[in-house]
């Protein structure tokens, strides 16, 4: 829905002119919100005679067009009481936009003091535009590059006063009822837990080993925050004369949200997941659903299915009432069963009354709209063990281990999935991943030759705790997921370097020549 509003106005067009039809495109992070060929091939798709145009785009064009994360320079400043307690913060944050206004800066404001409760704080957000390609939102957009800074600057706090990490963290946890710096009071969050739960892992609870000759190791722990988004969603039920159910939403599926979103409408119904057929429809036969990010999908489109399946039961007890000849008022509904509350010989299990609907007025179906403020904000909590080569600089991960509030799992391999992916993603940022800008502010890498993204080889096993504190503002208690996890693995990644070698790294990627540098061995 966003692509044909972005196409209608761009092409100065009526809505009701353009219809998207959504594919299997993978993953998303942001880089696939905004539109970029689709006005070129429907201006050559009408002048030559409405015939289908396909464009693609290369991969250098994707490098170079479709907008890095903002790079740029953080600084923080905390202050503690004599027992650790943090009383003030102070953060400048000034991130690219590249040639238009627009990067993440007001995400970043929001989550890089989010983890603690400071009492006294102050942010300044700068937007800086560049000689670049504009920068664009992606996974948890502006979050992770505060964590790195906040993060690193806790864990000196946390050193300098001979404090456990996690216990500094506990002693200063944002919780219910703490006001986040930009003003906002937290509702039920899960930040306390997800350190206990990080406190009592096997990973934390475990000796850190020796590494091999030649090389050093250390042990990295940091936390992260991500606001989650609400907005606007619409999911369509229509019952089937075989008991199953067609549910028809429009929040493209980049992840799995099809299964988590079918799986809160048959909660509601009684009746298991598989008797759903989950489809993403076009803009002409899905209901109205704003943008799949800001981890929004499963909570507020899931939360437009929980309303479709209420609304859907309204519906067959006035089929029941008249397949009964009863009032309506009479026929009640619990665990997929429709029964008459003056007479217990009247009941029909859900799979019954749909082979029966064709009698009663025809078929069956309902809607369920939202138009959500938040989705409830998460915080996760990472630690990493590395092992550094002197010599070379090259790091490895050795071991890993994501901890996340994920209120309630819905569909818990998912989660894991996300948090797993995500996890991933953040530890490309810390160790490689970066875009070389020549002088006139082209890109350099556009090849995944020139630009390091982390594969299997590279990686351990990523170790999940999924921790469940209920988001009280869904009625299944979900939060977002997805974009919790990159936020924590720059600064767990720069921590264990510290722990590592003794020096602290204040640039990422934390790459080979980058520590090379900060040792003393080669100059930059």
């Amino acid at each position: 829905f966003d692509v044909r509003g972005a196409v209608t106005e761009i092409l100065e067009i009526d809505v009701s002119r353009v219809k998207v039809t959504p594919l299997e495109i993978g993953g998303g992070f942001g880089g696939k919100i905004p539109i970029y060929l689709e006005p070129i091939a429907s201006i050559l798709s009408k002048k030559s005679g409405f015939k289908p145009v396909k464009l693609v785009m290369e991969r250098t064009n994707v490098f170079q067009a479709s907008g890095p994360a903002p790079g740029g320079t953080i600084s923080v400043k905390m202050g503690t009481d004599k027992n650790g307690k943090i009383i003030a913060a102070e953060s400048i944050i000034k991130l690219e936009a590249g040639g238009y206004p627009g990067s993440a800066i007001g995400a970043a404001v929001q989550c890089i003091f989010a983890p603690y409760d400071i009492p006294n704080a102050r942010i300044d957000g700068h937007d800086v535009v560049v000689n670049k390609p504009r920068s664009f939102a992606y996974r948890a957009p502006g979050s992770p590059q505060a964590a790195f800074a906040a993060e690193t600057v806790a864990d000196e706090l946390a050193k300098i006063h001979g404090m456990d990490p996690i216990e500094f963290r506990l002693l200063n946890a944002a919780k219910e009822g703490t006001r986040r710096a930009d003003g906002v009071i937290f509702p039920k969050v899960g930040n306390i837990e997800v350190l206990e739960a990080a406190k009592a892992s096997p990973h934390w609870k475990s000796p850190i080993g020796t590494p091999p000759k030649g090389r050093v190791r250390g042990r990295g722990l940091a936390s992260g925050y991500w606001f989650n988004i609400g907005m606007k969603s619409t999911v369509n039920l229509q019952v089937n004369t075989d008991g199953t159910v067609a549910l028809i939403e429009g929040s493209t599926d980049i992840g799995g949200t099809r299964t988590s979103i079918a799986m809160q409408a048959a909660e509601i119904l009684g009746i298991g997941v598989e008797n759903f057929r989950p489809v993403v429809g076009d803009t002409e036969t899905a209901g109205y659903a704003d943008v799949t990010g800001g981890s929004r999908t499963t909570y507020a489109t899931g939360y437009a299915a929980i309303k479709a399946a209420e609304n859907l039961i309204t519906v067959l007890k006035e089929r029941c009432a008249i397949l009964w000849s009863i009032d309506e008022k009479d026929v009640d509904f619990n665990d997929g069963t429709f029964f008459a509350t003056k007479d217990p010989e009247l009941k029909l299990s859900f799979k019954e009354l749909a082979s029966k609907i064709g009698d009663t007025g025809g078929p069956a179906a309902s809607s369920g709209s939202v138009d959500l403020e938040s989705g409830g904000g998460a915080f996760g909590t990472h630690i990493v063990d590395i092992d550094v080569d002197l010599e070379t600089g090259k790091t490895d991960v050795t071991r890993y281990t994501a901890i996340q509030d994920a209120g309630t799992a819905i569909y818990p391999a998912y989660v894991k999935g996300q948090i797993a992916g995500g996890a991933v993603q953040g530890i490309g940022w810390a160790l490689n991943e970066e875009y070389y800008m020549s002088d006139d502010g082209s890109m350099a890498n556009t090849s995944y030759l020139d630009y390091r993204i982390p594969t299997s080889l590279d990686l351990p096993n990523i170790e999940t705790i999924i921790v469940e504190v209920p988001n009280p503002g869904h009625p299944f208690g979900v939060r977002g997921v997805g974009e919790v996890p990159i936020c924590p693995p720059i600064g767990a990644i720069g921590n264990a370097l510290h722990d590592a070698v003794g020096k602290r790294f204040y640039d990422a990627p934390m790459k080979p020549g980058r520590i090379l540098n900060v040792l003393g061995k080669i100059e930059k």
